[in-house]
């Protein structure tokens, strides 16, 4: 169960890393295709050819965001629950809040620009929090844990 936890938290930190690479990637492709004297308007979205190859990371990024991601941060909190360790299931629903969070910013920054800019600040809270749930969660303290621990003798 550990190391199904800790694997799956470092797959959502290289996720991460990976929405910043597709990022950058379609947003250079986008500014060098512009320079060379392509539009950018809505005939741009709804086309149904892609204008430059870099479109493909404005395409793996959204995948990614909207379905991968979310879906292995809901896979680690309900793993969470079967490790009956506190610790855990607090980091695991903390990241799986991140990542809801995330896309919601995601969207919105689509009608708000200035949202964007929580989106990549909060892109690195989820990378954190992935990290710090692969490398420093302990496991030693169930999660029914009470300090007051009375013996009884018979």
């Amino acid at each position: 169960m550990r190391t199904a936890y800790r694997v799956l938290a470092y797959v959502i930190a290289v996720e991460v890393a990976v929405q910043a690479m597709a990022a950058v990637w379609a947003m250079a492709g986008l500014g060098k295709w512009i320079a060379g004297g392509g539009v950018a308007d809505a005939s741009l979205i709804e086309s149904e050819t892609a204008p430059f190859p870099e479109i493909a990371g404005f395409i793996i990024h959204g995948i990614n965001g909207g379905i991968v991601i979310p879906v292995i941060a809901l896979v680690l909190m309900v793993l969470s629950f079967f490790t009956r360790r506190k610790r855990p299931i607090v980091v695991a629903v903390a990241l799986f809040v991140g990542v809801v969070l995330q896309g919601q910013l995601g969207f919105l920054g689509h009608e708000v620009p200035i949202v964007g800019a929580l989106h990549g600040l909060n892109a690195l809270v989820v990378f954190a929090l992935a990290l710090y749930a692969a490398r420093r969660v302990t496991f030693d303290q169930p999660a029914d844990h009470h300090t007051d621990q009375s013996v009884t003798t018979g």
